[in-house]
């Protein structure tokens, strides 16, 4: 049975046109779907009405089976884990304090963290390789450390679906190849995930299913090779793109072409 299922959802903000309409997919455990896109044309938005943060204008959402508009915000955050693209907090929490309020949606509302919800937010650091920013202020860490504390605060949520707005946009190249390897762990566990990115390498890596929604609100998902084709890719970023092959790397790559 899928685990998250969309029909026919559509979203526009009050008098304005459509951000996108009749947009349908599913998602199964253990799967990763790679969403790509144009600034603007709405990834986000669509991650914040998976996530319940807005609502549909339109159309259903159902996880595991059940209408989201039925379940309750505690429900929901057990079932879906959001990773946004950027995460403010103004008050100096420890990093391992950080992520440990994940453990809210099994904590009551007048109830403290047990030393248990400790030790699923110390076993979510050691996953994500930052052991050594737990007694830190979340404050005085730089972003990619951020974004790594934020994506280990959603794993102790235990959800069924992680979602993760462009997690990579601010980790170097080497914690970018890390988070990609962990998405894919992820998803052996079960988890089923969804990610949006500027950068199609990152969803040939993943190679599962891929998106792309165009300025038009125009959606269309399939396998790698379905989806990743130059003349679609062209289009949507409005630059000449080559899908190549490299032999040292195992894989295709999407090129820019040089326009000299």
């Amino acid at each position: 049975m899928n685990i998250l299922e969309v029909k026919n959802a559509a979203f526009n903000y009050e008098r304005g046109k459509p951000i996108f309409e009749n947009l349908s997919f599913s998602l199964q455990a253990g799967h990763i779907l790679s969403i790509l896109g144009p600034n603007g044309c709405g990834k986000s938005t669509l991650l914040n009405c998976l996530a319940a943060i807005s609502t549909l204008s339109s159309g259903e959402i159902f996880l595991d089976g059940k209408a989201q508009r039925s379940l309750t915000r505690k429900e929901i955050a057990r079932l879906i884990g959001y990773v946004p693209q950027m995460s403010t907090l103004s008050y100096g929490y420890t990093v391992l304090d950080y992520v440990v309020m994940g453990r809210a949606p099994y904590i009551g509302a007048l109830s403290t963290p047990k030393e248990s919800d400790a030790e699923i937010a110390r076993n979510a650091l050691v996953k994500m390789g930052i052991t050594h920013l737990a007694g830190r202020p979340y404050t005085e860490i730089s972003g990619g450390e951020r974004q790594m504390a934020t994506i280990a605060r959603v794993l102790v949520q235990e959800p069924r679906v992680i979602m993760l707005d462009e997690p990579t946009a601010a980790l170097d190249f080497g914690n970018q190849m890390r988070a990609l390897a962990l998405l894919k762990t992820l998803s052996r566990e079960g988890y089923s995930v969804i990610m949006t990115t500027h950068t199609p390498d990152h969803a040939i890596m993943l190679d599962d299913t891929v998106a792309l929604l165009d300025r038009n609100g125009n959606f269309e998902a399939g396998g790698v090779e379905q989806i990743m084709r130059e003349d679609a890719l062209s289009e949507v970023y409005r630059t000449p793109l080559k899908m190549v092959y490299v032999p040292e790397a195992g894989r295709t790559t999407c090129m820019a072409v040089n326009r000299g």
